[in-house]
């Protein structure tokens, strides 16, 4: 199986664990939506759309940089990655 980066994440559990923004720190819950900037997350609190280039995220137990991912969500399913 792939990494979870080419994977698509609508309905995936989704955790934010860094950000620019200290009040997005600690964020959880399903993944509803992803646009080229965005991610809309469904949590307790409601619906929060947060841009993935604030923030450092987990999702299916691998951390992602959202910088690295700022393309369409068709875009990044096919394209390869470099491990860090």
């Amino acid at each position: 199986m792939g990494s979870v980066i080419n994977m698509p994440w609508l309905s995936r559990e989704i955790e934010v664990v860094g950000s620019t923004d200290p009040t997005l720190v600690g964020i959880s819950g399903t993944v509803l939506d992803e646009t080229r900037r965005t991610l809309s997350v469904k949590t307790s609190n409601g619906k929060v759309t947060l841009a993935k280039d604030t923030i450092r995220f987990k999702i299916g137990g691998e951390e992602i940089d959202g910088t690295s991912v700022s393309q369409r969500p068709e875009e990044r399913i096919g394209k390869r990655y470099r491990r860090n």
